[in-house]
C-alpha cells in the first residue's frame, strides 16, 4: 500500500517537526508546495528524504484562496496509478485514528473497498506551545468538536474523478466511485491554537499575506482579530473542549455531531465488524 500526501507550506518551521512525526509512519511520499517561506522551512523540507519540494504558484492572480482551492482539487491527480491513497491536508491538520495504526486502518478500508474517508474535526487547544519531541495527537488531546473542520482529506485517487472541494476544503462533492466507511472513526485534529501569543503572531502573519480580493470576500477574517477578539474565541473553544484521550472516547459518539457526507439520522456501524467494547479494548492496549 502506498500513501501520498499533498500540502502547502508557508513559514511552518515550528510545526513541521510535529507534522512529520505524525505522518512519517504511514506516508510514503510528500509533495509539498512552498509559498515563499522566509524562515527555515525550506531547509527542513529539503532535508526530509520523502519530500518532493515544489514552488506554489497562484493560478488566480488576485486570490490566494481560489488558487489554493484549485491546488487542492488538482494536484493529487498525478498520484493516479501510483498510490492507493492520497491525503490533501494542511501542516496544522493531523489525521488521527484511535486504537490502531493509520496504515492498518487504511489497509482495512482497502479490503472493504472504501474509496473516501471524511474526518470528524476538532479545534485543538493548548495554552503553551508544545516541545519538539511531542507527537501532538498523543500529548495535546484537548479539543472542541467543530463542524467547520469536518473535511475530506483521505481518498483513493484511482476511484475518485473529481473532489470538488469548497473554499477551505470544508466540504466536497466527490465524483467517481464513492464508498464511505460504515463508521466514522477518523478525526481531523486542527492544531491552530497552540500557545496564545504564538497563535496571535501567526494570525497576524497570515493576515499580511491575504490579497485584496480575498479580503473583500471576507476570507481569512480571523487573521485580523485583535488580541481581545482572539482571546474571546480561545475561551469559547476551551469551554467546549473534550479529551480525545479519555478511555472509551469514540468520535462518532460526539453529541450533536453534524456530518455533511451523511444523511440525517445516520447511525454508525461497528467499526470493521468489531463491537464497541473490543474497539475500546484495542485502544487501551495501544496506549
Amino acid at each position: 500500500m502506498r500513501v501520498h500526501l499533498y500540502t502547502i507550506c508557508w513559514n511552518e518551521a515550528d510545526m513541521l517537526g510535529f507534522f512529520f512525526r505524525h505522518y512519517d509512519p504511514f506516508v510514503d511520499r510528500y509533495v509539498i508546495y512552498d509559498n515563499g517561506s522566509t524562515d527555515t522551512s525550506l531547509e527542513i523540507l529539503k532535508a526530509h528524504p520523502k519530500v518532493e519540494l515544489r514552488r506554489f504558484k497562484q493560478t488566480h492572480a488576485d486570490s490566494f484562496v481560489f488558487s489554493h482551492r484549485q491546488f487542492q482539487n488538482e494536484a493529487w491527480k498525478e498520484s493516479r496509478a501510483q498510490a492507493d491513497w492520497v491525503i490533501v491536508t494542511a501542516i496544522d491538520e493531523h489525521l488521527e485514528i484511535l486504537g490502531r495504526s493509520h496504515r492498518a486502518y487504511l489497509e482495512d478500508a482497502m479490503r472493504d473497498r472504501v474509496t473516501l474517508i471524511p474526518a470528524i474535526g476538532l479545534q485543538m487547544l493548548s495554552d503553551d506551545a508544545p516541545k519538539g519531541h511531542e507527537r501532538l495527537a498523543s500529548t495535546r488531546t484537548q479539543g472542541a468538536p467543530w463542524d467547520v473542520m469536518n473535511k475530506l482529506s483521505v481518498f483513493n485517487p484511482n476511484a475518485i474523478v473529481e473532489t470538488n472541494f469548497s473554499v477551505g476544503r470544508h466540504r466536497a462533492s466527490p465524483v467517481g466511485e464513492t464508498k464511505l466507511p460504515k463508521c466514522d472513526e477518523l478525526m481531523l485534529l486542527h492544531y491552530k491554537y497552540l500557545g496564545f501569543e504564538r497563535t496571535l503572531a501567526r494570525q497576524a502573519a497570515l493576515g499580511s499575506e491575504i490579497g485584496p480580493s480575498d479580503r473583500a470576500k471576507n476570507f481569512g477574517y480571523q487573521y485580523f482579530w485583535s488580541s481581545e477578539r482572539l482571546r474571546s474565541d480561545w475561551e469559547d473553544v476551551r469551554k467546549r473542549c473534550i479529551d480525545i484521550g479519555t478511555s472509551g472516547f469514540l468520535p462518532y459518539r460526539i453529541p450533536s455531531l453534524t456530518r455533511w457526507w451523511r444523511p440525517e439520522g445516520f447511525v454508525d456501524g461497528a467499526a470493521d465488524g468489531r463491537s464497541t467494547a473490543s474497539s475500546i479494548l484495542g485502544w487501551l492496549r495501544s496506549i
